[in-house]
Formats: structure tokens, C-alpha cells, sequence
């Protein structure tokens, strides 16, 4: 009989699946990566535009399309002064395929993959699938990743190591001091970076930084997506960014995993980049009024929460028993142990949902925690 292959066994089902199973219907959900916003008019009529005139009924190139790969491109003059060359460019399913390309054209059986913990759940499980070895590290008191952790853990068998900025789950965000660590690391140690940006404008302290803007060899390859900065999670739209060895190798992976990215949605990211940003700047502005919100809640509830700079998430530490105390009570939040083993004793809210819901579900936070404690 045939068994099932090795690497997928090790995978399994996300907690934060399981926790949104355990949740009634009425569950105020905390739990879930997703702005509460529509997707921007323009990048909706980008699609539609594109469907009623015949343009996305074929397939595109692998890479995608030259109009959208050239809005990246500008993407990354605009914002970070940045050359990168249009063919440099592969326009992905999501931020998820990207990783996934970058992980399986870089990562050979047993190799090691290092990134942080807690992180987000997919690096573990997209290591596993590409058959390497994963090697999570912790984090700092501020739960962001030390770049001399990084260094410490790197070792002959390191095929790459894996920077989130700003992060999930944890809202933390890299300093631009870390960035240029994060480079010198992978130019010295001949160790490829991936570099996970897809809440790169989500950023309510400071600018956002990329290790992509100081390194001196290629090994520092970005991922991002529309996902999160348009409010487009469904759409589907991601990229990554390398040298073109590299682009031409995931290329590979990409061309028979998936052909191209939905045509559709490769005209909607177009008219996202190119649009009007100023709707960008409205979430971000909104997503801070509640950070603050959720941070004077969980505070005057007694627990202890680093404060989050960017994306839409917080961590606070948690006594023994919360999270079940809270789902039981109609709120959904994710333990932190379903992010790695250093998540244990806190959890993750996303406060990417109503100003209204989360001022209810932080007395019920505050209720479960006196009842805890």
C-alpha cells in the first residue's frame, strides 16, 4: 500500500484553524489576518475592466503580466528607491506562494530554514513540504528577531533564514540597524534572506525597512502581496522579488505549480499600485486608533502587552488557561504555542475588525482574566 510522503506528515492542520472550529457562530473573532475594509473601488474596477474587455480569459505569462510587473517595479522606486528590474518579478498566488517557491527552489533535503518564534505559522509547515529542516529561534523581550540570534544559529547546513517585518503575529517591527544586520548576515555567511513584507505599509512608528535596500550580493530575496496593504486577502495577488538566478529557478516551481497567477486579479494589483494610495493610509490610521484602543484594554485588564509598531496584531502574556476561558466566553483569539513553542503563555488578537466589536470583546477579555487570575 502506498504511504504517505514524510514531509506532509509532519504538517499539520494550522491552530488557528482549529480554533476558529471550536468557535460558535456568534464568536467575536479575533483570530483571523484579514482588514475589515473593502477592496479599493479602482483595483476592483482594474478586474472588471479587464474581464468585460476580453483581457483575463488567457493565461498571462508565468511571471505575470508586463503591466503589473512593471507596476512593482515602480513600487519599489517609489517607495525605497529601488531599482528592480521588471523581469526580476514573479507575480504569485498570494504571499503564501511565494514562500513557497522561495523555500523549495533554495532549500535541498535536511538543509536547515531558521526564522522566528513565534512566527507565522506557514514558515515551519513550507519548510517541512520542502523536505529541509526547520530551526525556529527565539525572539527578544520586544518580540523582535536579534539579528546575533540569527548569526549564532547559522551553521554549514543553513540554506536560508527568514526576516517578517512588520510580523505576524506579533506586530513587531524590525529596526532599520536590524535590516542592515540581516543583509551584512547574508552577504557574509553566503545565506540566502527571505524577507517577508507583505505588511510592509502597515506601519504605525517610524518606516518600514527592507534588507533588500543594503545588501551587496543577491542573497536577499522579498516577498509581499496586495493581501494586506489593499485589503485584498481573496484576490489572491502576491510577488517576489530576487535577482533574475534566482527568479529564473522559482520560476521553475511556479511555471508547473501553478502557470500564472489569476489574470483577474493580476489586473486589479495593477490598478491597486498605480491608483490613488490614500485609502492605504486610512486603514493604517484606523488600524493605530485601535491599537491603542486594544493596548489601554488588555493594560487596564492587568496583563502585559509589548507594544505593537505595526501590522494589525497584539500579543500580550496570558495566564494559564486564558484563551479557553476567553473562546468559551464568544471570543476567538489564537494561543501563541499554534506559532512556535516560544509562543507559549501569550496569544494573538487581530484587531482588524470593528472599533465596536473590539471594545466588547475586550470586557469579555477583561472578565475571563479576573476569572483566571
Amino acid at each position: 500500500m502506498t504511504d504517505f510522503a514524510a514531509r506532509v506528515e509532519q504538517v499539520s492542520i494550522s491552530g488557528i484553524r482549529e480554533v476558529f472550529e471550536a468557535a460558535g457562530d456568534d464568536a467575536i473573532n479575533l483570530g483571523l489576518g484579514q482588514p475589515d475594509f473593502p477592496t479599493p473601488a479602482h483595483a476592483r474596477r482594474g478586474a472588471i475592466e479587464a474581464i468585460e474587455a476580453g483581457r483575463a480569459d488567457a493565461y498571462t505569462s508565468n511571471k505575470g503580466t508586463p503591466q503589473l510587473r512593471e507596476a512593482i517595479s515602480a513600487k519599489y522606486d517609489r517607495d525605497y528607491g529601488l531599482a528592480v528590474d521588471p523581469e526580476d518579478v514573479i507575480a504569485t498566488s498570494g504571499g503564501s506562494e511565494a514562500l513557497h517557491l522561495a523555500l523549495e527552489a533554495h532549500v535541498d533535503p535536511g538543509e536547515e530554514v531558521i526564522f522566528p518564534d513565534p512566527g507565522f505559522v506557514s514558515y515551519d509547515a513550507l519548510t517541512h513540504i520542502a523536505d529541509g529542516t526547520p530551526k525556529p529561534v527565539g525572539l527578544r523581550e520586544d518580540l523582535t528577531l536579534d539579528p546575533a540570534t540569527v548569526e549564532d544559529a547559522i551553521t554549514p547546513e543553513t540554506a536560508a533564514f527568514v526576516v517578517n517585518s512588520p510580523a505576524n503575529p506579533t506586530g513587531a517591527v524590525q529596526s532599520e540597524a536590524d535590516m542592515r544586520e540581516f543583509a551584512r548576515i547574508a552577504d557574509e555567511h553566503d545565506v540566502l534572506c527571505i524577507s517577508d513584507e507583505v505588511y510592509e505599509h502597515i506601519v504605525f512608528e517610524g518606516d518600514h525597512h527592507s534588507p533588500l535596500e543594503f545588501a551587496e550580493t543577491d542573497n536577499v530575496l522579498v516577498v509581499s502581496a496586495c493581501s494586506k496593504t489593499y485589503s485584498m486577502t481573496g484576490w489572491r495577488l502576491g510577488w517576489v522579488v530576487a535577482s533574475n538566478r534566482r527568479i529564473e529557478r522559482m520560476l521553475r516551481v511556479h511555471q508547473y505549480g501553478q502557470a500564472c497567477a489569476s489574470a483577474p486579479a493580476q489586473y486589479a494589483a495593477e490598478a491597486a499600485l498605480t491608483g490613488p494610495q490614500d485609502r492605504v493610509q486610512e486603514m493604517v490610521d484606523t488600524f493605530e486608533q485601535r491599537r491603542d484602543l486594544v493596548l489601554d484594554g488588555l493594560t487596564d485588564a492587568g496583563l502585559e502587552v509589548p507594544t505593537p509598531e505595526g501590522a494589525f496584531y497584539a500579543m500580550p502574556k496570558v495566564p494559564d488557561g486564558w484563551c479557553d476561558e476567553v473562546l468559551e466566553r464568544g471570543v476567538v483569539v489564537v494561543p501563541g504555542d499554534a506559532f512556535g513553542a516560544n509562543g507559549e503563555g501569550y496569544a494573538r488578537l487581530s484587531y482588524a475588525t470593528g472599533t465596536e466589536e473590539l471594545k466588547e470583546a475586550l470586557e469579555i477579555m477583561a472578565d475571563a482574566t479576573r476569572a483566571v487570575r
